[in-house]
């Protein structure tokens, strides 16, 4: 029997939440958790087909999982969908300009998205490695255009995902694209490396600088969903051999709504502090309830973390706040 996860959340009527990659898996799970909460949610999706049709599903209530939904006789809240592909720094400029736009605070926002052990070296639109480009500078560039509507929230916070495979991450300063040698896993783990380094550094930036936004990292442990059956086959006929038997272990997989539970956890629990990180408390943090997660050295380096964030205004364009 499976299990059911039944962390509490807390009353989220009137506050606004972006869950990026929205549309399916993790960032769907989010999504549903949110609404059933009260929060108002935008999901965004590269697909508007995708983005209508799980839109539909969560304005509905239609879809069901094997986790709690802890609403109780609260107000669902609205859910909209919105266009973004993080692999295209117009996109992501698109869409924060109409979110801060719009003059309205954004009190949550999820850095979801991702794709996955990509394999073979393939480019974003602005030239950047897919997934250093799509999982970290995609989410800074977002990040740091929506400030200012974060700002205007009480309390806001970021919650980026990282991953277990951060552990095998190493930031090559002199090669961020993999131009010289590309290896799927290798390129995937430092952008994971670098989503948890920009957290840390977010978090230490908003200690300094006063920006009131709260920076927190999650991970899902191994999770049950399209990243990690779509993702790693981009360019393959057939799944990866080695996602298709670790799928089929028990007690080694969890759902993608158990998957959801650390970054929902890092969102709405009282006592976070910036920087913290978050993910499954089972054996090798593959499963299980959410937990405070482990982390290499490298992701709390204060020196690699500040070149890191230097690196990504330079490709990116983009600057956070200085005062």
């Amino acid at each position: 029997m499976a299990r059911t996860p039944n962390i509490e959340l807390p009353d989220l009527t009137g506050r606004r939440a972006l869950v990026t990659g929205g549309n399916s898996g993790l960032g769907f799970e989010t999504a549903r958790r949110l609404l059933a909460a009260g929060a108002d949610v935008i999901i965004t999706s590269r697909s508007a087909e995708k983005g209508a049709e799980a839109m539909e599903k969560l304005a509905s209530g239609a879809e069901t999982t094997t986790a709690s939904t802890t609403g109780g006789g609260r107000t669902r809240g609205s859910v909209r969908v919105a266009a973004l592909d993080l692999a295209n720094l117009g996109s992501v400029r698109r869409l924060a300009d109409e979110i801060v736009g719009d003059g309205h605070p954004l009190d949550l926002l999820f850095n979801n998205a991702g794709v996955m052990a990509v394999p073979r070296r393939t480019l974003t639109d602005d030239g950047f490695e897919l997934q250093f480009g799509t999982n970290h500078l995609g989410h800074f560039a977002l990040t740091g255009r929506l400030m200012p509507a974060l700002q205007r929230a009480d309390a806001p916070r970021v919650v980026t995902m990282s991953s277990i495979m951060h552990w095998m991450g190493r930031i090559d300063f002199e090669d961020l694209h993999h131009e010289s040698r590309y290896n799927a896993w290798g390129a995937y783990g430092q952008s994971k490396l670098a989503n948890l380094m920009f957290t840390k550094e977010f978090a230490r930036r908003n200690a300094s600088l006063g920006w009131g936004v709260l920076s927190l990292a999650a991970h899902p442990g191994f999770s049950r969903t399209n990243l990690q059956s779509s993702g790693p086959n981009l360019g393959r006929a057939k799944p990866s051999r080695a996602m298709t038997a670790m799928n089929r272990m028990p007690g080694m997989t969890q759902s993608a709504a158990e998957g959801a539970l650390p970054e929902l956890f890092a969102a709405t629990n009282d006592e976070v502090l910036g920087g913290d990180y978050f993910g499954p408390s089972g054996f090798l943090e593959l499963t299980g309830e959410p937990n405070f997660a482990h982390f290499t050295r490298r992701a709390e380096s204060e020196k690699q973390g500040a070149l890191l964030w230097l690196r990504s205004e330079e490709l990116t364009g983009v600057h956070f706040p200085t005062d």
